[in-house]
């Protein structure tokens, strides 16, 4: 007797359903968890609650989406959709396009910062439509500047390491700021006298938290993450025999 081939847990690997009930729909599902999401984190996610809020039953989901994990697949899909992915037939300008990506990539980050806490649970990601897309196509800016397949591959794993480190970092110092009631500029403020206190024995870090007291908090984030992109683009740019980008 053939033994049956093992499933993949994967909502990218299953056949989807061709007919769709009108009024439920997996698109209207995804839809509603990202809403959900955005507006009360991960931990408030699941199928019933999903359910209430577009006034069905779990069993009824479960047409649609197998289960959670399913459902964390699809919504990662869903918001890779909203990153920008510049067309650039010019080589010189693949650095510009990566930065454009880079930054876009963040701000989506920035927007549902739940995403942080999931991307570890869709390993079968690049399977998923938008970001399969985005993939290639920010592959093929490193393909255009020059690099080998490979390494276009290693070079783009790198930059998007970079970018979620530091956003995944940016996003829960934001969201600590959100729970306390304040503007960034307000809390910045309020914890300035203790920092400054903190780091009286720690010379090189007060001369830092003391260089940037007049400053716009949310200025010096974005300068900082636009430095961190140039100096990871600086050194994969020596991995071109010439650099089109400098």
């Amino acid at each position: 007797m053939a033994t049956a081939k093992p499933t993949i847990p994967s909502v990218w690997a299953r056949e989807r359903t061709k007919r769709e009930q009108p009024a439920l729909s997996r698109d209207r599902i995804v839809s509603e968890a990202v809403k959900l999401l955005d507006e009360e984190g991960i931990d408030a996610l699941s199928m019933r609650t999903l359910g209430t809020r577009l006034n069905a039953g779990a069993t009824s989901l479960y047409r649609h989406v197998a289960n959670k994990d399913e459902l964390i697949e699809l919504v990662v899909d869903e918001v890779y959709g909203e990153v920008r992915v510049p067309e650039v037939s010019d080589p010189a300008q693949w650095r510009a396009g990566m930065t454009e990506c880079a930054h876009s990539l963040r701000a989506m980050i920035l927007r549902h910062p739940w995403l942080v806490a999931v991307l570890g649970q869709v390993g079968l990601a690049d399977l998923g439509p938008n970001l399969g897309s985005q993939h290639d196509r920010m592959l093929a800016l490193f393909r255009n500047a020059g690099f080998e397949a490979r390494e276009a591959e290693q070079a783009l794993n790198t930059l998007t390491a970079y970018v979620i480190g530091m956003t995944t970092s940016e996003a829960s110092y934001l969201s600590l700021i959100a729970r306390s009631g304040l503007s960034e500029q307000e809390w910045v403020e309020s914890i300035r006298p203790a920092a400054e206190q903190a780091a009286q024995d720690h010379p090189h870090v007060l001369e830092g938290y003391v260089s940037l007291r007049d400053q716009d908090p949310q200025v010096i984030r974005d300068t900082d993450f636009l430095y961190g992109i140039d100096r990871v683009l600086d050194g994969l740019a020596t991995r071109l025999p010439q650099d089109p980008g400098r």
